[in-house]
């Protein structure tokens, strides 16, 4: 179920609901189980408060998000330049200070391959702190 897709009078067979679960996971986590466990063991080191829950809900958000801006403009530095400058919109699932570690973990998943080799945790800062300047020069 894609953002803003979601309906209460829609309804569908289990066997549909199961599809459309496995489709979406395949979406969230193409190289599978092992992908998901580095990502989720990165947000628990950029935001250890957190609960990794609404980490994983604020990642997807922004990279189906990203996904789409991508679509839309035919350009990564657009879609970035709109995601980091995003008004309030979608402050119930990103708070505004967060969208710069979101969209650096979107584009650092976007990176890897079947082995899932995810930079370091020190590595992801920087690359957060690289979006956030983009983000103070407009």
């Amino acid at each position: 179920m894609a953002l803003g897709e979601w309906s209460l009078l829609t309804w569908k067979s289990k066997i549909a609901r199961q599809k459309e679960q496995e489709e979406y996971a395949q979406w969230a986590f193409p190289h599978g189980q092992k992908q998901r466990d580095g990502l989720e063991a990165l947000m628990r080191d950029l935001n250890p408060r957190e609960k990794l829950q609404f980490m994983l809900m604020g990642f997807l958000t922004c990279k189906e998000l990203y996904e789409r801006c991508m679509k839309n403009t035919g350009s990564s530095d657009t879609a970035i330049d709109i995601l980091i400058n995003v008004d309030k919109k979608y402050k119930q699932i990103i708070k505004k200070k967060e969208m710069t570690m979101y969209l650096a973990l979107v584009l650092v998943d976007s990176e890897i391959d079947d082995k899932c080799d995810y930079p370091s945790t020190e590595d992801v800062r920087l690359r957060i702190q690289e979006l956030e300047k983009l983000r103070r020069k407009r």
